[in-house]
């Protein structure tokens, strides 16, 4: 064991052994030792002998007294340290903003005479919670629509849009089935048909929102609807301008 110890100390001590590569120079900066050539110095710090000669403002055959310190070329696509920074053309200074006047609110349109009511017409509430499928003066089956339609489900509560006194709760057979009819004074007087089940009957008075029936498909209706008319001395009005506007 001792012979191979020594035999592997021997070959590395031995004149012919390989020695280790320079180290690679990766500082910025490098001070020449003894034996230091351009063409060492530069290999070990990856550039050409022309390019570290240039960035040194030397000669690439001069001979290198130690001590001497050398730096490493500028990469390429970096400014060197001695180039000159070009200079950007200056920035104009932005308008001031002009001042402008404030516009004065602008009243709020007026309703178009079609969207108010006339004078006189009672103040309504929704008779059912179902949606508008057909407005007052659409064509219907052929026929001018003397009302609005509201498409809801049935069993759904039908409520007197204003109070007033119940003039007819019964069928009507040629069109409207199930029909009620509520006198509000001044002329005026409400209409809901189509119902499926009258829970008043005639004589009686009611308030807004009072329960007078039941969503129903009797008369014209194939589906669940309400046909609400409004009606002022026995003439037909819209009653959408009647009525609150949904949100």
């Amino acid at each position: 064991m001792k012979k191979v110890w020594l035999a592997l100390l021997a070959l590395t001590l031995a004149p012919g052994a390989a020695s280790a590569a320079p180290a690679p120079i990766v500082a910025w900066t490098y001070t020449v030792r003894p034996g230091d050539t351009m063409a060492g110095i530069a290999a070990r710090m990856g550039v050409s002998p022309d390019e570290l000669a240039r960035a040194n403002a030397i000669d690439a055959d001069a001979r290198l007294p130690p001590g001497t310190v050398l730096k490493r070329p500028d990469p390429g696509g970096m400014p060197s340290a001695t180039a000159v920074p070009q200079r950007r053309a200056p920035i104009a200074p932005r308008p001031a903003p002009v001042a402008r006047a404030v516009p004065a609110p602008r009243p709020l349109p007026e309703l178009a005479p079609a969207h108010r009511p006339e004078p006189g017409t009672p103040h309504l509430v929704w008779p059912t919670s179902g949606a508008v499928v057909s407005r007052f003066a659409a064509d219907v089956r052929g026929r001018p629509n003397n009302g609005i339609d509201l498409a809801a489900f049935a069993g759904m509560t039908v409520r007197a849009a204003a109070g007033g006194r119940v003039i007819f709760a019964g069928t009507e057979p040629e069109r409207f089935g199930q029909l009620i009819v509520i006198d509000h004074g001044g002329g005026w007087a409400t209409a809901y048909a189509y119902l499926g089940k009258v829970v008043v009957r005639e004589g009686a008075s009611v308030r807004a929102g009072t329960p007078i029936a039941r969503i129903g498909t009797s008369g014209e209706a194939k589906k669940p609807t309400l046909h609400f008319e409004l009606r002022h001395d026995n003439a037909p009005r819209d009653p959408l301008p009647a009525l609150p506007i949904r949100l």
